[in-house]
């Protein structure tokens, strides 16, 4: 199956539904800026209230007759629909409107085909286009049920033409999971590289259009696609960064999420979201100037708990605080005094310094400390303590023996003891927790990666 190439939407026409029975409907302001995202010229927006959808068009056959006359009037092209539809509905929608119909699933992975730019990025859109394009094959052909003829002969038993499509495109779909697992599995040798190497790895998440982009550049000095429209970016972006007391960290841009984020995106970009998973912190990018703050961040929680990323330390990133003159820059403790969240503007730059700052906070809030006393042979262990910037101090004594303050999650000390069979545990000569720092973390499972 030939690969569908999406340009900009031209004149569209908007259909809005809204049923009483539904609970979180989608938004029509949202609609029109995912629409615009999309390059369409919005003629109009048609707003339909119903006690329940029609099971041909969603709308009812009186509905459909004013979407074609606004289709007609504003020589539209494209109706986009705020809700999903079902094959046979956008079949029968076409044949009477008379013009392409999509419903919201298929506007945003238009937006996702023209933002693509990695070859990760572009198999993901493909591999969802594909899933989506599964049940509605019958669209593309005027001749699904005519046969080709097997074993040579003239019009006998054969494969009809959706069977041949249907086949071809499922081939299509396993080749692209193929493709995807090394993608994958070489996202995950990367990922162990720097859990073997300590380096912390911090992930932005957020609303669409909250400044995520925006503050990565500003922060990492980065030159990623940032725009005022929604899903600007698209394909995951690391940068490494280097905090005075943490060392090397890496800091990730993901995609932004939306209400109601279709699964079928979620299980497209499966390897782009473990990203998110792995990490050690999100940062929590709000938009502090938009009027609907508290329905996006239970958005952003809700597609995090679909992804099993929500039990994940997170902080809060107030962006955009030159647009309110009542939220001041800097960071906001709770009572304990454990940063809460961080008001930053990454237009201006103002509280960025305190965003890193409360960042290197809460990377070392879990860590413990304790002492170690090395022998001549311990060089192994002295340089992957030395790596993993966990030393605080250091003394000899009369015999020469090294003396080494650590300090250290209880993952990495796990870790190290594991990468030197056990020589850490052996070198210990105090810990101020109750007992050693990795008794706990021994079964964590983490791979060796040479």
């Amino acid at each position: 199956m030939a690969e569908k190439e999406f340009t900009a939407l031209g004149p569209t026409i908007l259909v809005h539904v809204e049923l009483p029975q539904a609970k979180n409907q989608e938004d029509l302001e949202e609609l029109h800026r995912l629409a615009e995202s999309a390059g369409a010229e919005i003629c109009d927006a048609i707003v339909c209230r119903r006690d329940g959808i029609d099971p041909r068009t969603y709308i009812g056959s009186g509905k459909v007759q004013e979407v074609a006359a606004a289709v007609q009037a504003h020589e539209a092209e494209v109706v986009v629909f705020n809700s999903p539809l079902t094959p046979a509905q956008e079949r029968n929608l076409e044949k009477e409107i008379g013009v392409r119909v999509m419903d919201r699933i298929a506007l945003i992975l238009v937006i996702f085909a023209m933002r693509a730019r990695t070859y990760e990025g572009k198999l993901q859109v493909e591999l969802a286009q594909l899933h989506y394009e599964q049940a509605r094959l019958v669209r593309g052909w005027t001749h699904l049920e005519r046969q080709k003829g097997g074993f040579g002969l003239r019009g006998g038993p054969g494969e009809t033409q959706i069977e041949l499509d249907r086949r071809a495109l499922r081939e299509r779909i396993a080749a692209i999971k193929e493709d995807l697992e090394v993608v994958a599995r070489r996202r995950e040798q990367n990922r162990a590289q720097r859990k073997k190497n300590a380096i912390p790895v911090v992930s932005f998440v957020g609303y669409t259009n909250a400044g995520k982009s925006t503050l990565f550049n500003r922060l990492t000095r980065s030159e990623v696609y940032a725009a005022d429209q929604l899903f600007a970016t698209l394909d995951p972006t690391l940068r490494n960064m280097v905090l005075p007391t943490i060392g090397k960290v890496v800091f990730a841009d993901t995609v932004g999420f939306i209400r109601h984020l279709p699964h079928e995106l979620v299980a497209a970009f499966r390897a782009t979201l473990e990203e998110t998973v792995q990490s050690d912190l999100l940062l929590h990018i709000i938009d502090i100037a938009d009027p609907r703050i508290e329905e996006n961040m239970e958005a952003v929680q809700a597609v995090l708990a679909q992804i099993k990323a929500d039990q994940v330390p997170s902080l809060l990133v107030f962006n955009k605080s030159d647009l309110n003159a009542e939220v001041a820059a800097g960071i906001v403790r709770d009572e304990s005094g454990k940063p809460l969240r961080v008001n930053v503007s990454a237009k201006t730059g103002a509280g960025l310094d305190d965003l890193l700052k409360a960042v290197a906070e809460l990377l070392t809030l879990d860590q413990c400390e304790f002492t170690v006393c090395l022998q001549p042979q311990d060089g192994k262990l002295r340089s992957l303590l030395y790596e993993t910037k966990a030393i605080e101090g250091s003394s000899y004594d009369e015999q020469g023996h090294e003396h080494l303050q650590i300090k250290l999650k209880p993952s990495d000390a796990a870790r190290l003891n594991k990468l030197t069979a056990g020589r850490l545990g052996a070198c210990v000569e105090g810990f101020t927790g109750k007992g050693l720092p990795w008794e706990q973390e021994e079964d964590f499972g983490f791979e060796d990666v040479e």
